[in-house]
Order: structure tokens, then C-alpha cells, then sequence
């Protein structure tokens, strides 16, 4: 697929053997997880190809009925079904003789907003978009009657999706799971999806639907966001933090196949038994994460682990740019969200050069692998296991070598759960304790200095992602979360190493301020 193509140029290709009619069905029902409404779908094969059985199987998917009558309309020209969000118009055109016939029919208006199956399109001549799917499926004389070839071919917006639908079939295949129930996970504030798989005799794991991230626009030094803040790009640092992980007796899930290049895994599956519990935490569970940073932050860790037998990955650093363009999310989108109004040049550049300031120390300090997203949604409770095992870390493909306050402080002021100031205190104390009795040269307090400006780091970042998620992602749920946030944020600011950023929230934000009072 050329890069410099048209999207409407670009193609991929499927090819596949299907040897019944079942393996006919299972396909339809593998490329409904991914179909939606105003995509089109061409069926292309002669006269008993099995067009019309494929299109019911996948209607059939679709509407969530496996019993639903789905007659060829090849008399009718065109049939309308409810899927759960939305319409699926099946036509069959090769009663068609001219596509000026398709206005009769009330074409335009039957297929906006809807998935749209078209048997024959080939009789519609330029009517249809060339953006589609086509799936051609083809008889084979020296094969038994039910056997078929496909053929799937994806343009435009298609191809991608189309070799993300055959790295899914073929990654399962390699996993075992071909014959498991999918089963759609919720998904949060990442481009990743999830879905639960659930074969016939209960066996489970997860899929996972990591492609590669597109770059952004250039923001400083040519570089995008992503590249400043050392996000990861594709599906390879989350399995080599994994292996690393996993070699030092931590619980990261087993990986059981994966497409590298694609952004495909099949991967153990944890359960839904978290550290919180109807909204509050678990402070038995909190102590033991905390338990479990204390002995990773004690270990002597590699900055380069191994991908494959032949690649390896080497772990960026969470430098000052990187920590530096994260708090800038606060003046790009948390500002105009709180204060209706875009902050002048001078106070951006003001505040950019009082954080890279307060961040020197920090970055100056002890490193370690800093998992970056270690908090309630991404811990899973594994109860069978013992000891720090119990911990299941599912979200660490964004891992950087930086100070060992900063997962700290994630976990303690969870954004998303209110952790009682006393118990943050106690659950601290907990951790300095480990450590010194790991290594009694543990500094404390320049960890406490640490913990102050990374926990406002944190928090401040977190206001303009959640802003952002807001305004650009359409997301308004994390908005809730903003009160919290702001007091972690303004309890941080109280720390004296931190009373020059102190004013200048005063001066432009200083509704962050009185939410902390």
C-alpha cells in the first residue's frame, strides 16, 4: 500500500479457503466485529456462489438473531433490517438494467446512515462509492460441493481495516482461539480496543487492537506530540516491557500470538477483580500495589529489552521535553475549558520555563522503569497468586526510564477514586519503609520533593487530557474526575519547592487554588 496513494487508490487482499458452509459463516460473523454504519459491502461471485448465504450469516450477526429470515432479494431489489445502532440495507441489483432505476427505488435515502450489502454491483455501474469492501467469493469444481474461495479486497479507508481483520484471524488461529466468542471490553481514554475471548469450554483470554498510532502534526523541534512525550507507536514496547516484566516475577499477561507489525495480541486473560470497590478503594490491595513498586523500584533494571529473537527495544527517558509538552496539555486545553479564553504568549512561555525549571531536579535523579499508568483502571486484583504476584499490570506499553515518585504518586492520587488523605499518608509511609529496608540510603525527603512536583505534573497534565477528551474525542464522562484532580493539584502546589508555579496558578487559574482551600 503506497503512502503517497489516494485513499481511494488504496487496496488490500485477503485470500482465503472456506470448506463449508460453516467456514463461509464464520467469516461473515469475523468481519461483522468490525463493520458499521455507512460502510458498503459488495458481494461479488456468480450464480451460486453463496452471496446471499454469506450476507444472511452476516445480517444474522448483526441483528443479534441467529433464527432471522433473510429471503435473496433478488425480486425485491432491496430489503431493510434494525441492527442495534443501526439500519442494513441487503440489495441485490441483477434485475437492475440501467442505475438511473436505483432513484425509483429511493436508493440514496434507504442507504444514508446505514451498512450497505449489495449483491451484483457491478450493475450499478459509477453509483456506488469505490470506498468499500468486496468479497467474492468463488466455486471450485474439483472441491466438494460446499467449499469456497474468497477473496477480500479493501480500498480506500478498507485497506487497513481489512489487514487488521486478517491479522485478527490469523493471530487467533495461531492463539487457539479461532472458535471463541467475541465479546467487546469497555474501553477508556486510549485509541486501543479490547475484546474478551470465550471459547466453547470457558478457556478465556484477551484481544487485543493496538495498530500502529499515526504520527501528529510537528509542535516543536519538528517533532509531533507523541514523539516528545515518548509515547509508544505501535504494539512492539508493550511486548518487550511485558517479557521484562514478566522475567523479574511480575504479573504482566502472557502473550499467546501476536501480529507485530499490525498491532495484534492474544493475551491472558485477568479477570475483572480490580483494587476498588463501589467507587472507594481496596487499602489492602493499594498497600500491596504499593508493595510491588517499592521492590521494582529497588531492582537493577535494563534500559534495553528484547522484542523477538531478533529485535530489541530500548526504553526512551522521561526527560525534561517529554515532561515538559505533557504539562503544556493544561494551557491548551484545560484553560479555554475552565476560563471560557486562551492564555497570551507570555503567560504559555512563562509557564513552560517555570516547569522545565521545577522539573530539573526530578529528571537529575534516581531512574527506574516507570510503567506512567500505574492507577486503579490498569490493575487488576489476581487473588490465586501471592505476594506482589497478586498485582495484574495490563497498561505499560508507555513505560520510560524516570524517577520512581512518579508511579507512585499515579497510583496515591488516582484520578479516578478519591484516596483519603490519611490513607495516602499511611500507604506512603508504607513504601519509605520498604524501601529503606531494601536500601538504607533511601533519602526520603528527596523523594517527598520528588513526589510534590511529579504529583503536580501529573495532575496538571491530567486536567488538559481529560479537557481534551472532552472537547476533541467527544468524551464528556472524564469531566466528573476534574474536581478531584484539582485538589491533588493544588495540595502539590502547597510544597515550597513549588511557589513560583504556585503563583503563576494563582494568577491564571486560581479556581485551582480554591478548590484545594
Amino acid at each position: 500500500m503506497a503512502a503517497s496513494s489516494p485513499q481511494w487508490a488504496q487496496t488490500a487482499t485477503w485470500r482465503l479457503a472456506l470448506s463449508d458452509e460453516a467456514a463461509t459463516a464464520m467469516l461473515a460473523i469475523e468481519l461483522a466485529h468490525w463493520l458499521r454504519p455507512g460502510d458498503l459491502v459488495t458481494l461479488s461471485g456468480e450464480l451460486g456462489a453463496g452471496k446471499t448465504a454469506f450476507a444472511r450469516a452476516l445480517i444474522r450477526s448483526l441483528t443479534g438473531d441467529a433464527d432471522l429470515e433473510v429471503p435473496s432479494p433478488t425480486f425485491t431489489l432491496m430489503q431493510i433490517y434494525d441492527a442495534t445502532d443501526f439500519p442494513i440495507v441487503h440489495a441485490d441489483f441483477y434485475r437492475i438494467r440501467a442505475p438511473s432505476e436505483l432513484d425509483e427505488l429511493g436508493w440514496d435515502e434507504a442507504s444514508e446512515g446505514a451498512l450497505v450489502l449489495v449483491e451484483w454491483p457491478e450493475r450499478a455501474a459509477g453509483r456506488l462509492e469505490a470506498d468499500r469492501l468486496d468479497v467474492r467469493l468463488a466455486l471450485d469444481p474439483a472441491q466438494d460441493a460446499g467449499f469456497r474461495t474468497a477473496t477480500l479486497t479493501g480500498t480506500g479507508r478498507f485497506a487497513s481495516r481489512l489487514d487488521i481483520a486478517r491479522a485478527i484471524h490469523n493471530v487467533l488461529a495461531q492463539s487457539g482461539f479461532a472458535d471463541a466468542e467475541r465479546q467487546f471490553m469497555q474501553g477508556d481514554a486510549s485509541t486501543r480496543a479490547y475484546e474478551k475471548l470465550v471459547k466453547p469450554d470457558g478457556t478465556t483470554a484477551v484481544l487485543m487492537i493496538a495498530p500502529p498510532r499515526a504520527d501528529g502534526p510537528p509542535i516543536r523541534f519538528g517533532k509531533s506530540y507523541g514523539t516528545l512525550a515518548h509515547l509508544a507507536e505501535n504494539i512492539r514496547p508493550y511486548v518487550a516491557i511485558d517479557k521484562g516484566l514478566r522475567a523479574e516475577g511480575f504479573s504482566a499477561p502472557e502473550i499467546y500470538a501476536a501480529d507485530l507489525d499490525v498491532g495484534i495480541a492474544v493475551i491472558e486473560d485477568f479477570g475483572n477483580a480490580g483494587v476498588t470497590e463501589a467507587g472507594a478503594i481496596i487499602p489492602e490491595r493499594y498497600a500491596e500495589s504499593v508493595a510491588l513498586l517499592a521492590r521494582l523500584h529497588h531492582l537493577s533494571l535494563p534500559d534495553t529489552l528484547p522484542i523477538d529473537e531478533e529485535n530489541t527495544y530500548r526504553i526512551p527517558p522521561y526527560d525534561v521535553d517529554a515532561l515538559s509538552i505533557e504539562t503544556e496539555l493544561l494551557v491548551d486545553w484545560y484553560a479555554p475549558h475552565v476560563a471560557k479564553a486562551s492564555l497570551t504568549s507570555g503567560a504559555k512561555a512563562s509557564f513552560v520555563n517555570l516547569w522545565r525549571h521545577a522539573l530539573r531536579e526530578v529528571v537529575s535523579g534516581p531512574q527506574t522503569w516507570t510503567l506512567r499508568d500505574f492507577h486503579s483502571p490498569n490493575i487488576l486484583w489476581l487473588a490465586e497468586r501471592q505476594g506482589s504476584a497478586r498485582v495484574g499490570l495490563i497498561d505499560f506499553q508507555d513505560c520510560v526510564l524516570g524517577h520512581p515518585a512518579y508511579d507512585v504518586v499515579s497510583l496515591l492520587q488516582d484520578a479516578r477514586v478519591d484516596v483519603p488523605p490519611e490513607v495516602e499518608l499511611k500507604l506512603l509511609g508504607h513504601y519509605a519503609q520498604l524501601r529503606r529496608i531494601a536500601d538504607a540510603t533511601f533519602d526520603m525527603a528527596a523523594f517527598a520533593r520528588a513526589y510534590a512536583v511529579l504529583g503536580a505534573q501529573r495532575a496538571t497534565k491530567i486536567l488538559g487530557i481529560f479537557a481534551r477528551l472532552d472537547k476533541r474525542d467527544h468524551k464528556p464522562q472524564y469531566l466528573v474526575h476534574l474536581p478531584r484532580i484539582e485538589e491533588n493539584l493544588a495540595k502539590d502546589l502547597a510544597h515550597p519547592l513549588l511557589s513560583g508555579l504556585k503563583g503563576w496558578y494563582e494568577t491564571h487559574l486560581p479556581q485551582i487554588l480554591k478548590r484545594g482551600a
